[in-house]
């Protein structure tokens, strides 16, 4: 990596991390900008994780107001979350790296929507409940469906974490009667885990294939931007936000479709 490259890597984990604590889907910004310094997909994926991993981190701890009452819920949730990401990294791993190169496209696609019409889905939450209503009593099915959802969505983010978090919050959203900030709190420790989980496995399994220069890079970045944007990030226009994540997943899908 050149130093403008570093440089480049460095500013995508701020941004990412940044957006991962408000928004989600950091890794449609930094990803690209790892198939752009010449990572292959499958390593620029594996490094990515390790990276943004001290983001999800502060991010969390920004958010600690809102994670006030959900202890046995996250304590019911994380397990379902340990075993999609080591799931997921599994697929990862076991795959043939063609397999990667030609879902990865569609993946990205798939976040790429989501991220777009996340307002609608916010609206649509919102209207079925007050903004800031309390959670109410979880019974059987309900913990199964949120079980299951925390799996799904652990498993795609071990596999490729674009746009986990906007999956999670959607998903969690229909089962819990949550304000979106609560559901954003909850999203952040459930994808810390499944990203600590996965890179764990990368990193026991296929050290080899980890840029541990990228991941560095990412992870200083991310630190930053995580905690930052946690305290301060609310005041963003998120509309600016999700075009600039809108621009560069079709940047990363031509990056791709490119090779």
């Amino acid at each position: 990596m050149t130093g403008w490259e570093m440089v480049a890597v460095l500013a995508a984990g701020l941004a990412a991390g940044g957006i991962n604590a408000v928004v989600g889907s950091g890794t449609l910004v930094s990803f690209p900008v790892l198939l752009s310094v010449g990572l292959p997909p499958v390593p620029a994926t594996i490094s990515n994780s390790l990276g943004l991993i001290a983001g999800n981190l502060t991010s969390s701890i920004g958010y600690r107001e809102e994670l006030r009452g959900q202890r046995r819920l996250l304590l019911s949730l994380i397990p379902a979350s340990v075993l999609g990401g080591l799931t997921g990294a599994f697929l990862l791993l076991h795959l043939p790296a063609a397999t990667f190169e030609a879902v990865v496209p569609v993946l990205i696609a798939v976040a790429v929507v989501l991220v777009a019409v996340q307002p609608w889905v916010q609206r649509a939450l919102a209207r079925r409940r007050p903004a800031d209503a309390p959670g109410v009593g979880i019974g059987p099915g309900r913990l199964a469906g949120l079980f299951g959802s925390a799996y799904l969505t652990g498993t795609y983010g071990g596999y490729f974490a674009a746009s986990q978090g906007v999956l999670q919050i959607g998903l969690f959203g229909l089962l819990l009667q949550e304000s979106l900030q609560r559901l954003n709190a909850l999203k952040n420790v459930l994808t810390l885990t499944v990203n600590t989980v996965a890179a764990g496995a990368y990193v026991v399994v296929a050290t080899d294939r980890v840029d541990w220069r990228a991941a560095g890079l990412l992870a200083a970045g991310s630190l930053v931007g995580g905690y930052g944007s946690a305290r301060y990030g609310r005041r963003l226009p998120e509309t600016l936000l999700r075009v600039a994540i809108v621009v560069l997943g079709v940047v990363a899908i031509g990056v791709l479709l490119s090779r």
